[in-house]
């Protein structure tokens, strides 16, 4: 791992000897431009970041350890796949930094992040989170009650972390550069020896993009969802997360 060469980036030579730079979200709250990377450069880029959201309880911080991307029309496992432009997908076209939030299943929601510029459709899940400090976590247990004696299982998915943080499709189409209820501020980057990569998780109609190594996680973290012993490290898997089929 060598020195970045700027406050911006950090600097990576992945396995083949290529030099590649993984961008870095600033200080404080993410900038518009933050957000209007491509998805799978922002998914990287989010893990480490802080999620913040204020609640009936108080606001409440949490570190993203897991993200998913969806890489727009391109992408069979994107809602937005072959430009689907419907009810529930307009917002996936708003202005990176858009929060996209749907149902699923009949009994979850989920929260993504809108990528890149207006009408480029990408968007990057969050699948997984960590409290900040004992109180964040006391706060979440006012929304999610769990009897569990494992910490992580207060958030450690998308649909519990959306319940833990009191998300659900009122929060659709927040502008998360300038809300006061839902935003993202620059945390501790993990480092990109930290990070690996994995196929998203249960999305089989993606057909040859089911395999796509676009899910991105906190190595050995608790609070990830899913572990998986194939798992790549991103040093490894960079070159081919930006492949065309």
């Amino acid at each position: 791992m060598t020195e970045a060469v700027n406050r911006g980036a950090e600097q990576v030579e992945d396995s083949t000897g290529t030099t590649f730079f993984v961008p870095l979200p600033p200080d404080g709250r993410y900038t518009r431009g933050t957000y209007q990377h491509d998805a799978v450069t922002l998914a990287i880029m989010m893990l480490g970041s802080v999620l913040v959201r204020r609640t009936e309880a108080g606001i409440i911080r949490s570190r993203i350890v897991e993200t998913e991307a969806y890489a727009g029309p391109e992408d069979k496992g994107c809602h937005a796949y072959n430009g689907r432009r419907t009810a529930r997908t307009e917002t996936m076209f708003h202005d990176g930094g858009t929060a996209y939030v749907y149902f699923i299943y009949g009994m979850y929601h989920c929260l993504n992040v809108v990528a890149n510029a207006t009408d480029k459709p990408e968007a990057v899940l969050i699948r997984a989170i960590a409290p900040l400090t004992d109180d964040d976590e006391a706060r979440m247990k006012q929304f999610r009650r769990i009897r569990s004696r494992k910490a992580a299982d207060l958030c450690n998915g998308p649909g519990k972390l959306c319940q833990a943080l009191q998300i659900d499709k009122q929060c659709n189409g927040i502008d998360m550069m300038h809300s006061d209820d839902l935003w993202m501020e620059g945390g501790t980057w993990p480092g990109a020896d930290r990070i690996v990569c994995a196929p998203r998780i249960n999305i089989p109609y993606a057909q040859e993009y089911e395999s796509k190594l676009w899910r991105f996680y906190v190595q050995d973290d608790p609070y990830v969802s899913v572990n998986d012993k194939q798992a790549v490290p991103l040093t490894a898997a960079w070159s081919a997360l930006y492949e065309a089929e």
